[in-house]
């Protein structure tokens, strides 16, 4: 099992079907110009593959605050439905908790929405607590 990176419009474009699994809303035609916007802001997309073709996808960024120090926030994680179990979200998450110590990072964060119980299990599995309540209101 292999993580790469997207940096190419074509990898990106690749991951599009993955990602559309956590985030229905996105529209295809707009996906690259947006992770390119995002890219930007320090956006970064790693990715495994099954047979060259990406099956689990994780969107992240480093930063620096107040609270957490250096740190990786992972703003999306998700696998295709047929490629759960298989161990592709545990390789993502190892791969990226790797890059964060690579990149002087104390800490890794992620949200997830409450109704994710599958993903919350999954998370606790791999040594993640639930530390915070996020909270918003649209505007």
């Amino acid at each position: 099992m292999q993580i790469q990176l997207a940096d190419t419009d074509e990898a990106i474009a690749a991951c599009y079907p993955v990602m559309r699994e956590l985030r229905p809303h996105l529209d295809e035609q707009d996906f690259v110009q947006r992770i390119r916007r995002q890219g930007e802001q320090g956006y970064q997309l790693a990715f495994s593959t099954e047979n060259e073709t990406p099956v689990a996808a994780a969107g992240f960024r480093l930063g620096e605050n107040l609270a957490w120090g250096r740190f990786l926030y992972v703003d999306d994680l998700v696998t295709l439905p047929a490629q759960r179990s298989r161990g592709h979200g545990k390789a993502l998450l190892d791969w990226l908790k790797d890059h964060a110590t690579e990149q002087g990072c104390s800490q890794l964060h992620l949200d997830s929405g409450m109704q994710r119980k599958e993903a919350h299990r999954f998370y606790q599995r791999e040594g993640l607590e639930a530390s915070s309540l996020h909270f918003v209101t649209h505007l």
